[in-house]
């Protein structure tokens, strides 16, 4: 990549700046419905749901109907070999929170991931059999489905395994995902084969990818359920390539697996109602966080991408992200304090440390005793009875650790990378994290994901997610910020250009074109480093109901259902009917 260094004043602010990509120009207007909306990141699973809905499934339905497509038919990401959230919001308020994440092995050790010497392995955490956690997305759509679903299994698995059976047509989109992980799946045999043509070169637009040993798999759940993937042949290959190419995965491990029912995070948003991920998910906590700090400034005056309006994100980010990094973890392992980082007052806490002129610094906020990618998917429904179901799930890495078990299709994840694998030593995605985090057996690692429900006097306002690593919560808290504070349409809001901090590394990252050159201007001027330059930048998925903004909303007369897949995503769409 192509950078250039800008020496700002006498402040040596170093600007990375990506080459010329696409201007981000006016956003298309937002897909309409008025009986539901399906928004996915490949546009055959949103049709997928939304025939499920037109059937007269619910929302919980067309999510695990896409949940399955999207295994078959955005293999980068989408999986039944990972794990995820499910954020559920009902017609009549009611809300819950699915946990089918990964968990580590029963034979995990808090140093699996270190040599002799106490230093991190390279690629042990990403690459591989010993990077795969116990995948859950199998438990966690059939607990969904038998619990809140009114649809058979064999009627919401059928697309599924059609797609992977007779094979469907690759767009430019789902090529380049493939020519992009061409190199890695052609390290392992079997994903190869899948992936790759017989003379090991990708597939070309136009041609069809067929995946019979995942129809295979799929079929066997879609007839014997979640055994067939917990207890039956599939576990026994998944173990068995395990151990021949050192993993530690064991029967056990697939047998004792079990979803957790959670209750929902939820706060208050100058009167809008926040839904989403618990711990062991950090999203709903630290969405909250942040927006508890910014409730306080006038966001919508001071204007979207704005100095101001940057520099009081940027610092509640880098305060909140401290909190991510240093004190969630597993509910079952770790006693996170929830309710203290929810707290009002602890938000005020944190303004009144913000200076209104100067950068902070984040090294000044290292805990004491201190020593996630974009393939992640995420897709969000809403059904003709105001159900509501926001889901984000995941390999990590795209295409997981890039190695499928013999006869099963299935391409496993690499989450163990979520862990700390030693506190203070950054992941795929940069997050230098805590002993709250290590490496325990049964243990679910950390997740960004944040699959999230808004509503507004009782009723669903907004469904919003996304994938992007460690940038997932400031996604998707952007486009709630930028349809309740600056009045910018689903679309828009979803579109519009993002900032990101973490507090480690102490960098502001910026998509090329989100600032102007005078505003990053001023932000050199109170101290911070700016990094302008293409990364993961996420592809939100989101619904917002009653109209495409909220001027179209309190007007009255705009649709009943407004859709937006993001701009960014190469496949995706946003159906309504």
């Amino acid at each position: 990549m192509h950078r250039r260094t800008l020496i700002a004043l006498s402040l040596s602010l170093t600007l990375t700046f990506a080459p010329l990509a696409a201007a981000f120009a006016a956003s298309p207007q937002p897909a309409k419905g008025e009986h539901g909306m399906v928004v996915t990141a490949q546009h055959l699973a949103s049709e997928v749901g939304v025939e499920v809905l037109k059937k007269g499934g619910n929302a919980v339905d067309a999510a695990v109907a896409v949940g399955y497509a999207l295994a078959v038919v955005y293999p980068n990401a989408g999986n039944i070999g990972g794990g995820g959230f499910m954020t559920i919001r009902f017609k009549d308020g009611r809300s819950t929170f699915l946990d089918f994440r990964e968990r580590a092995p029963l034979a995990s050790t808090k140093t699996m991931y270190l040599d002799k010497d106490g230093k991190p392995v390279k690629g042990a955490s990403l690459d591989g059999y010993l990077a795969v956690g116990v995948p859950g997305s199998v438990a966690g759509f059939e607990t969904a489905r038998e619990k809140y679903g009114t649809l058979t299994r064999q009627d919401l698995m059928a697309p599924a395994i059609r797609y992977a059976k007779d094979g469907f047509v690759l767009e430019q989109g789902d090529v380049a995902s493939l020519e992009g992980g061409a190199a890695r799946l052609a390290k392992d045999p079997a994903a190869a084969a899948i992936f790759l043509k017989p003379d090991g070169k990708p597939y070309a637009i136009g041609e069809r990818l067929v995946q019979s040993d995942l129809a295979a798999s799929l079929s066997a759940i879609s007839e014997q359920g979640r055994d067939a993937f917990y207890k039956g042949p599939i576990a026994d290959g998944i173990v068995r390539a395990s151990a021949e190419k050192g993993g530690i995965l064991a029967k056990p491990d697939f047998e004792t697996y079990a979803v957790r029912e959670l209750e929902p995070v939820t706060c208050n948003y100058r009167g809008y109602e926040i839904s989403s991920s618990p711990p062991p998910s950090s999203g709903g906590v630290i969405i909250c966080e942040i927006l508890n700090v910014l409730e306080f400034y006038p966001l919508s005056y001071l204007g979207a991408g704005s100095a101001e309006t940057v520099k009081v994100m940027v610092e509640a980010m880098r305060h909140a992200y401290v909190d991510r990094n240093s004190a969630l973890g597993d509910p079952d392992f770790v006693d996170n304090p929830v309710e203290m980082l929810l707290d009002k007052n602890y938000a005020k806490e944190i303004r009144e440390k913000i200076d209104p002129f100067r950068a902070g610094v984040s090294q000044e906020l290292m805990p004491k005793g201190f020593g996630e990618s974009q393939e992640t998917t995420h897709y969000s429904i809403v059904d003709n009875d105001g159900n509501a179901v926001a889901v984000t799930y995941t390999l990590n890495g795209s295409f997981g650790a890039g190695v499928v078990a013999d006869g099963t299709g299935i391409l496993l994840n690499n989450e163990m990378d979520d862990f700390t694998q030693k506190p203070g030593v950054p992941n795929l995605y940069g997050l230098v994290q805590g002993e709250a985090n290590a490496i325990a057996p049964r243990k679910t690692p950390l997740s960004s994901m944040s699959p999230t429900i808004v509503a507004k006097d009782g009723k669903p306002f907004m469904v919003i997610g996304s994938p992007g690593g460690s940038r997932i919560i400031t996604i998707t808290l952007e486009a709630i910020v930028n349809v309740v504070d600056h009045g910018m349409n689903i679309q828009e809001a979803i579109d519009a250009p993002r900032i990101h901090h973490q507090w480690l590394p102490d960098t502001v990252y910026v998509e090329p074109f989100g600032l102007s050159r005078d505003t990053e201007k001023l932000l050199a001027g109170m101290g911070y480093h700016l990094d302008v330059a293409d990364a993961t930048w996420g592809q939100a998925a989101g619904i917002l109901v009653g109209g495409k903004s909220l001027a179209e909303i309190e007007k009255g007369g705009g649709a009943r259902y407004n859709g937006a897949i993001d701009s960014r995503a190469a496949s995706g769409e946003a159906i309504g009917y």
